[in-house]
C-alpha cells in the first residue's frame, strides 16, 4: 500500500543502502533549489540515485492536503521526483493522494439543522437573493469556520488604507488554514457562491481580501509569479495538482482530460494562499485569472501565455 513520505522516508533512512542513495538525492534537490548547474557526471549520479530507489515506498509515497507536517511531507516528495522539475509543463504528477483515498471531512448536516432550528431562521431566509451572504452566515453556524475566517479576514485587512502594506506571506498562510481546515461543504459555498447580480459577485470576489492576497500595486510578469511558486514546496505541489487535475480536454462533457471536475476545483482552492493565487476578475462573471501579464515576455511568451491561460481559457475549470 502507497505510504505517506514521512512514514516512506523514516523507513529508508533506517536502512544503510536507501539512506545513502537518499543523501545523494537530497544533495541533487538542493542544488536545483539554488539554481546551482549540475555538470554531466552530477547529473548522472542524481539520475541513478533516483532509479536505485526502484520499489522503495519512498518513490510512491504521497501526501495529504489536511495533514500535520505537510511541507516536510512534500519536501521529501520533491527530494525524490527532483528531475521532474525542470520545467512548468514536466509537473505532471500531484504529490497529493487521490481526494477519492483521502479520509471525506463531511459536515454533519444533522448538527447544522439543529442549530438553524434554533435560530431565528428569517436572516437566512433573507439571504436567498445573495448566496454568497446565505453562505457566510452558514459558516457563522460552525466556531471553526468562523474563527479560521477571521482570521485570516483580520490578518489580510491590516495595513489597508494606510501607506503600510500587507503582510501577504502572513495573509496567504491564513488563507491556506482556512481552506485546509474547514469542511469543503462551508469553504466550496463561500467561494463558489451562484451570483446574479454585481453585489454578491463583489462579494464573492472579495472573499479572499484580493488587496492583499493577489492584487499587487502592478502585475507582475506572469514567469516571475511561475518562478517564486517553483521555490516553494506547497505552491509547486498545488500547482502540480492543479495541471494534473485541471488539464482541459475538448472531448470530454466536463472538458476536463481526467473527467473528474470536483477534483479540479478542490485543486483550484489548493491554489489560493500561494505565490499564484488566482481570484475572480470582475463583479459581473465567473471568469478567474492570475494577477499577472505576459507583456515584456520576450521569446518565452508563448510559455508565459499557456501558464496563464490554464486559469483564464481552461474549460475543466
Amino acid at each position: 500500500p502507497r505510504s505517506d513520505c514521512i512514514a516512506a522516508e523514516q523507513l529508508c533512512l533506517s536502512d544503510s543502502t536507501c539512506n545513502a542513495t537518499y543523501r545523494i538525492l537530497e544533495n541533487c534537490a538542493l542544488a536545483k533549489a539554488r539554481f546551482l548547474l549540475l555538470d554531466h557526471d552530477s547529473r548522472v549520479r542524481c539520475l541513478n540515485a533516483e532509479l536505485d530507489l526502484g520499489n522503495s515506498s519512498l518513490l510512491h509515497c504521497k501526501c495529504h492536503r489536511r495533514m500535520k507536517r505537510q511541507e516536510h511531507c512534500l519536501r521529501v516528495f520533491w527530494t525524490v521526483h527532483s528531475s521532474m522539475t525542470d520545467g512548468y509543463f514536466n509537473l505532471e504528477t500531484s504529490p497529493y493522494e487521490n481526494p477519492a483515498n483521502e479520509e471525506h471531512w463531511k459536515t454533519d448536516y444533522n448538527k447544522l439543522a439543529t442549530l438553524l432550528s434554533g435560530k431565528d431562521c428569517s436572516q437566512l431566509a433573507g439571504d436567498a437573493t445573495n448566496p454568497c451572504l446565505k453562505a457566510t452566515h452558514v459558516c457563522n453556524l460552525s466556531k471553526k469556520c468562523v474563527r479560521l475566517r477571521t482570521d485570516y479576514a483580520s490578518i489580510c485587512t491590516k495595513g489597508a488604507g494606510s501607506e503600510d502594506t500587507c503582510d501577504r506571506r502572513k495573509c496567504h498562510r491564513g488563507l491556506r488554514n482556512f481552506f485546509e481546515k474547514v469542511p469543503e461543504d462551508f469553504t466550496k459555498r463561500i467561494l463558489f457562491c451562484p451570483c446574479q447580480d454585481e453585489f454578491c459577485g463583489e462579494r464573492r470576489r472579495k472573499t479572499i481580501v484580493p488587496d492583499c492576497s493577489f492584487q499587487y500595486n502592478t502585475k507582475p510578469n506572469c514567469l516571475w509569479l511561475l518562478d517564486s511558486c517553483l521555490e516553494d514546496h506547497i505552491c509547486k505541489s498545488r500547482l502540480a495538482d492543479f495541471q494534473q487535475n485541471c488539464q482541459p480536454a475538448d472531448m470530454s462533457p466536463d472538458g476536463c482530460s481526467q473527467h473528474n471536475h470536483a477534483a479540479c476545483l478542490q485543486a483550484y482552492m489548493g491554489m489560493i494562499g500561494t505565490p499564484m493565487t488566482p481570484n475572480y476578475v470582475s463583479n459581473s462573471s465567473v471568469e478567474v485569472s492570475l494577477w499577472c501579464t505576459c507583456e515584456s515576455s520576450g521569446n518565452q511568451k508563448e510559455k508565459c501565455d499557456q501558464i496563464l491561460g490554464m486559469f483564464e481559457s481552461n474549460k475543466c475549470l
